[in-house]
């Protein structure tokens, strides 16, 4: 039965749908429409001063059960950078080679700070852009700050130790990185393991702003759990996905954390023929590592995907780019208390790199340490690589075999 309306109630209703927003509001002006109007959508136009659109979709809802989620992100004005790829791509070609290499390799910035007014000057002088096509010199600052390049205090983290050899290394990681940034059909990502996680009602050393004090163990003994993070991280897209092991760190751990994320992406690299792969050189993946070259050849083989593993030096991990997103996950999470794997996961997944968050994924498989090859086994698999002329150690490709 229809009920009448007295203006009071029209009043009352139209207050209402005020205070309401998204599906909540849709949903009670499908209701009011219903016992008031009969359900019909233009006399609730008409009286109550709703979209008939809005009111038709609140009536599907009612009526079939299923909620159309709002995309609030994708609405209001898109960011530069966002209409705007190239001018993204050409600061990122600019400030990438002054945030992650030797400071002793020519740069853009080499001897000039990087400020906005820096950036875009080089622009217009590198990139050939004109001024008039360029956003503030401001507005160039935010997209900066948006990208992960903030102004920030010097740090005393200038690597103690050099091998003869840095210098020539970080000049072939450079041009191997750009290679495989401009090269079609292949993708670059940066993989690497952070210091295990402990799980516990533990003092991260961070500050949260809340109104009670969190509170935590006076003594880190009450260990729950450790995690090992393993993040792989595509630097030219920003997508990252870690995956957190609870056993130890090897390197199969390491091989089955990347057979999964080709898994996962698979579908969309389709075109992809090579994985060009930046790696650190620490103990579980160094190209002399006889179990995770066995692994990677066999992930090359079941793929068909051609791998190149470029090395950072020794000593000088920081430079690898998936380094931004620990730094990134330690200070979002070390006001938390991690007092469950549920709760690390969560606070991992809530964290952004320009915008995006990674995907988080858990892996409870138990990993054994020591696993090798044979010198023997080893020649055969060698066979097998084409590693670099001058640095052998530091620049190798795995060619799948057929068959």
């Amino acid at each position: 039965m229809v009920k009448k309306l007295t203006n009071a109630s029209i009043v009352a209703v139209k207050k209402a749908i005020k205070l309401l927003t998204g599906t909540k509001r849709r949903q009670y002006a499908a209701q009011v429409t219903l016992e008031f109007l009969d359900g019909n959508t233009r006399k609730a136009e008409r009286v109550f001063g709703l979209g008939r659109e809005t009111v038709e979709k609140g009536l599907h809802e009612l009526e079939s059960g299923i909620v159309c989620v709002d995309n609030y992100s994708s609405r209001g004005n898109k960011k530069t950078e966002t209409k705007n790829t190239q001018l993204r791509e050409d600061i990122l070609a600019l400030v990438e080679p002054h945030s992650q290499t030797d400071p002793d390799f020519e740069a853009p910035f080499r001897y000039t700070r990087l400020t906005a007014k820096a950036v875009r000057k080089a622009l217009i002088e590198e990139k050939g852009w004109l001024e008039d096509k360029l956003p503030s010199p401001n507005t160039v600052g935010n997209i900066l700050n948006r990208m992960g390049y903030r102004l920030q205090k010097v740090q005393k983290s200038k690597p103690l130790k050099k091998i003869p050899q840095t210098d020539e290394i970080f000049a072939n990681t450079t041009k191997a990185n750009q290679e495989a940034d401009e090269t079609p059909g292949t993708i670059r990502i940066s993989v690497d393991v952070k210091d295990k996680v402990k799980i516990g009602e533990l003092s991260r050393r961070g500050k949260a702003r809340s109104v009670d004090t969190v509170k935590a163990q006076d003594h880190d003994t009450e260990v729950l759990a450790k995690l090992v993070p393993v993040g792989i991280f595509e630097p030219v897209s920003g997508l990252s996905e870690i995956f957190f092991g609870t056993s130890l760190e090897t390197s199969d751990l390491i091989a089955d954390c990347l057979e999964l994320w080709w898994q996962k992406n698979e579908k969309r690299l389709n075109d992809i023929k090579q994985l060009a792969i930046n790696l650190d050189n620490g103990p579980h993946v160094q190209s002399h590592r006889s179990w995770f070259i066995k692994r990677l050849t066999e992930f090359s083989n079941q793929t068909g995907l051609e791998l190149r593993l470029i090395y950072y030096p020794p000593y000088h991990s920081k430079y690898n780019p998936v380094e931004r997103l620990w730094g990134i996950l330690e200070n979002h999470w070390n006001g938390a208390l991690l007092d469950s794997v549920q709760t690390a996961l969560e606070w991992a997944g809530t964290m952004t790199w320009n915008g995006i968050h990674p995907l988080v994924h858990l892996l409870t498989k138990v990993y054994q340490k020591g696993k090798k090859l044979t010198k023997k086994e080893m020649r055969a698999y060698e066979k097998k690589l084409k590693r670099a002329e001058k640095l052998p150690k530091w620049d190798v490709t795995i060619l799948p075999q057929p068959g």
